[in-house]
C-alpha cells in the first residue's frame, strides 16, 4: 500500500505549533459564511449524546443534495462507518469546538481507484469507527461538488482518498494538524490519529478552552458594568427622592410659619419701629454699622425705601421657633440681622446666620452682600447659630 502523509514530510517548510507540524489555511468566504445544509442522519441511526446537546441535528428537512455523501457512501459500502455529520463544514467545526474535540475530515472521490478499498476496509473497520466516534467529530463530503469541492480547492490534495485532522483557529483560518493521502489500513490510520492527538491535540484544546475562558471573562465584565450602572441609577433615584422630601418638608414648615405670623399680626397690630430704633442702638449693632461705614440713618433709609418684598426668608432659632419675613432681593444681609434684633427674643444676642444646604455662613464679612448675590432669592431657610 502507498501512503502519503502530507505535512510530516514538509514540516521543515511549514510553520509549527509547539514544535509540531501545523499549517494554517484561510477558508474561502463561501465556506466561512456557511452553506445552507441540513443536519441529521437517516431514521435508523440513534441520536448520540452530541446530537442531544444540539437539537437542530435531530429532525431536519430532508434535501437529497445535502445527503449526497452519505447516500453515495451507504449505497456502495453499507451503513457501518464513522458518524459523519450531514451539515456544513463550519457547523461541524463549531460542534467540535463545543465538544473540545478535533475534526476528522474525509473528502470522498467515488471514481478514484483507491477509494473502494479505503472505504470498505478502512472506514468500515470497527476499530476506526469506534476510535473516531470516541475522539473526533467527523465530517465528509464529495470532492467534486458543494463544500467538498471548495475544501479540495483550498487544501489541494495530491491524491485520494484524502483525510485531514482539523482544529479551529482565529479569524477565517483553520489549523491542519495532519493530512493523509492515498490508501491506508485501519491500524495505521488509528496510529497516526492517536499520535496527532497526543502531539498537537492538547495544545489546540487549550486554545479552545482559553477562548471560552476569555468569553466568560468578557461576560462577567459586562455583567459587572450592568450592575454598576444599575447601582449608580439607584443612587441617583435615592438622591432625587431625598431632595424632593427635603423640599416638601421645607414648604410645609414655611406654610406653618406663615400661618403663625398671620395669626400673630391679627392679634396685635402694633408698629415695631420703636423696638427697631431701640435695638439699632445697642453696641453690637452700632459696631456693625460703623465697620461697614454706614450710619443707622442710612440703613433705615434704605430699608424703608425698598420697593417690593420679593424674597422670603425662613429663620429658625435654637429653641425651635421659626419666623418668616419678606425682604427685597436688593436688601443686604444686614437687613436680616436687623430684623432678628428687632424681635427682641431672649438669649439671642451674639449669633451668626447659616444656610444648611449647601452649608454657608453669613457673618460680618457678608453683611454688605445683597440677598440676590448671596443666593437667598427668591426664598431661603437660615439657621441662627449662637456664638
Amino acid at each position: 500500500m502507498s501512503l502519503t502523509i502530507r505535512g510530516s514530510a514538509k514540516a521543515r517548510d511549514q510553520p509549527s505549533c509547539n514544535g509540531f507540524f501545523c499549517r494554517m489555511v484561510c477558508l474561502p468566504k463561501c465556506i466561512f459564511g456557511g452553506f445552507s445544509r441540513v443536519m441529521g442522519r437517516r431514521n435508523q441511526y440513534q441520536p448520540s449524546e452530541l446530537q442531544l446537546q444540539h437539537p437542530q441535528l435531530l429532525h431536519p428537512p430532508v434535501v437529497p443534495e445535502d445527503w449526497a455523501f452519505l447516500v453515495s457512501f451507504e449505497q456502495q459500502y453499507g451503513t457501518t462507518h464513522p458518524f459523519f455529520y450531514a451539515c456544513s463544514f463550519m457547523q461541524a467545526l463549531k460542534i467540535a469546538e463545543d465538544e473540545h474535540k478535533l475534526m476528522f475530515m474525509y473528502l470522498h472521490s467515488p471514481e478514484h481507484p483507491f477509494t473502494p478499498s479505503f472505504c470498505s476496509r478502512t472506514l468500515s473497520s470497527e476499530l476506526v469507527v469506534q476510535f473516531l466516534g470516541a475522539n473526533f467529530v467527523c465530517w465528509g463530503a464529495i470532492a467534486d461538488r458543494g463544500e467538498g469541492l471548495q475544501m479540495a480547492a483550498t487544501l489541494q490534495p495530491a491524491s485520494f482518498p484524502f483525510c485531514a485532522v482539523i482544529a479551529p483557529a482565529a479569524g477565517n483560518n483553520i489549523a491542519v494538524l495532519q493530512q493523509m493521502e492515498g490508501p491506508i489500513d485501519p491500524a495505521e490510520l488509528v496510529e497516526i490519529l492517536q499520535r496527532t492527538m497526543e502531539e498537537q491535540g492538547s495544545a489546540f484544546g487549550t486554545t479552545v478552552r482559553g477562548r471560552e475562558e476569555e468569553h466568560m471573562r468578557a461576560r462577567i465584565k459586562e455583567e459587572e458594568k450592568i450592575k454598576a450602572r444599575a447601582k449608580e441609577q439607584e443612587k441617583l433615584r435615592a438622591d432625587r427622592q431625598l431632595r424632593e422630601e427635603q423640599d416638601a418638608a421645607y414648604f410645609v414648615a414655611l406654610q406653618r410659619d406663615q400661618e403663625k405670623e398671620n395669626l400673630r399680626n391679627a392679634r396685635a397690630q402694633k408698629p415695631i419701629e420703636a423696638s427697631n430704633q431701640t435695638n439699632y442702638q445697642n453696641p453690637r449693632q452700632m459696631h456693625r454699622e460703623k465697620q461697614l461705614g454706614k450710619s443707622v440713618g442710612e440703613a433705615q433709609y434704605k430699608e424703608t425705601t425698598t420697593h417690593g418684598k420679593d424674597t422670603q426668608i425662613l429663620i429658625r432659632f435654637p429653641g425651635g421657633e421659626r419666623r418668616e419675613h419678606n425682604f427685597s432681593c436688593t436688601d443686604k444681609i444686614l437687613s436680616i440681622y436687623r430684623y432678628i434684633d428687632s424681635l427682641g427674643l431672649p438669649g439671642i444676642a451674639n449669633y451668626r446666620l447659616i444656610s444648611s444646604f449647601p452649608r454657608r455662613v453669613y457673618s460680618f464679612d457678608q453683611m454688605g452682600m445683597t440677598l440676590k448675590d448671596a443666593g437667598l432669592h427668591p426664598r431661603a431657610s437660615l439657621f441662627v447659630e449662637l456664638l
